[in-house]
């Protein structure tokens, strides 16, 4: 899969690459926050009528979400520096680096990552399109039946399905929803830590139609697809990461690089990996989770991505094809790189008499020997909820707690692991 970092100038124009003289593209067009299960039917779709008509497959991806520029203009529509790093975006589900491995996983041979901009989102849908047929050869068009394209958001299927038909330059396929249709969502999403042990339920689930509707009414809420960037935000910020993984069609992760921290948790015998302030990917609410570690950035991978090892690991930076191919070796469900996990997220409320209130994420690894981590970039997968975060009033009732946290995670995901490998049989 190649990989193209695209920037626009000043006035949102595109100088875009010739991805062939001769050979056609099929394109598809989003931000794919998230690549959950939604994603992958239409760029699976995309790469499937790319193979069968001898074409490219071809994915636009915005960065940053375009909902973010339009509603942060100050933070992430500067163009005085044309190489500037895009801020990270705390409410993205997943950074660029994140999304590219799962489409390379489905296929896909070009991904033009555009860097999103308010002029660039000023052109109008027909000067878009009309660029991506003559320059990239587009013939066929791939989209969701929600999208929305160019300015004022008037590409719409009809649209853009009545400039297919009158130019006849290009196909438009419209991929219809698989999910299990509408759902309403709090306005805005707020973390909200459950306070109750083990992983929560929807909390509209064994509602009647009447109670749904009165739910929903008692607070403020908009109508989103099950199968939506936005819902699976909501679940994360209620800690149902379990729930989440059924759209995302795999843990959700969070990456950062291992700093030092306070060193509490080696005192009490459970070193803890500690992220650094900069993290990508949406951190949950506050809590415990069972899930995995990964380390990323081990020295072991031979042959594979060796010049890579002294890369800038931002998000921002667009990865090399070798530095993708590392990760999937780390990240897969045999690695060596990885490890059971006891995940903490917050501000550690038992110290706060000792004025630390600094909100970590964190994980201890179940793994006999200690791994010094500190500088490598990892991966955190979330499986399930354990607990809320606690004062204890004594060290010891802390560490038996951390003890049944660990006995706990080594139980569920043994259990997973277990299952996963008679699915493989």
């Amino acid at each position: 899969m190649k990989v193209i970092d695209i920037r626009p100038d000043a006035n949102g124009m595109i100088n875009w690459p010739t991805l062939s003289a001769e050979r056609k593209s099929v394109v598809t067009i989003g931000a794919f926050d998230g690549m959950h299960r939604g994603h992958r039917e239409i760029i699976g779709k995309t790469v499937d009528i790319a193979h069968r008509n001898g074409a490219f497959s071809v994915v636009i991806m915005f960065n940053p979400r375009p909902s973010t520029v339009h509603n942060n203009p100050d933070k992430y529509d500067d163009f005085g520096d044309s190489e500037s790093p895009v801020p990270v975006d705390d409410q993205a589900l997943s950074s660029v680096r994140q999304r590219l491995r799962v489409m390379a996983d489905l296929g896909v041979d070009h991904v033009l990552v555009v860097r999103y901009s308010l002029a660039f989102a000023a052109k109008s849908y027909r000067f878009f399109l009309g660029q991506l047929v003559g320059k990239l050869g587009m013939r066929a068009l791939v989209l969701g039946k929600d999208a929305e394209l160019g300015a004022h958001r008037s590409g719409n299927i009809h649209t853009i399905g009545e400039l297919a038909r009158a130019t006849g330059v290009f196909e438009l396929v419209v991929v219809d929803d698989y999910g299990p249709g509408d759902v309403r969502v709090p306005d805005p999403i707020v973390r909200e830590s459950p306070q109750e042990i083990g992983d929560p339920s929807n909390p509209s689930d064994g509602m009647n139609k009447a109670e749904y509707r009165a739910w929903s009414k008692g607070m403020q809420n908009k109508k989103v697809r099950a199968w939506s960037s936005t819902n699976v935000r909501w679940m994360l910020a209620t800690g149902r990461v379990k729930e989440a993984f059924e759209i995302l069609y795999q843990p959700h992760r969070v990456e950062g690089t291992v700093v030092h921290g306070d060193e509490r948790g080696r005192e009490l015998g459970f070193p803890t990996a500690n992220l650094g302030e900069t993290i990508d990917g949406y951190v949950p609410s506050d809590g415990v989770y069972a899930g995995w570690l990964i380390d990323l950035d081990s020295d072991a991978v031979k042959g594979v991505g060796a010049s890579d090892s002294e890369e800038n690991n931002s998000s921002d930076v667009i990865p090399t094809a070798s530095l993708l191919r590392r990760d999937e070796l780390h990240l897969g469900a045999r690695s060596p790189w990885r490890f059971k996990a006891a995940i903490s997220i917050g501000s550690k409320p038992t110290f706060a008499s000792d004025g630390e209130q600094k909100h970590t994420v964190e994980a201890y690894a179940l793994t006999d020997e200690w791994k010094d981590l500190y500088g490598h970039r990892v991966c955190l997968e979330f499986a399930h909820f354990l607990r809320p975060q606690m004062t204890f009033s004594s060290l010891d009732e802390l560490k038996d707690t951390l003890k049944n946290d660990v006995a706990k995670v080594e139980e569920l995901i043994s259990k997973e692991d277990c299952e996963t490998q008679d699915s493989l049989v």
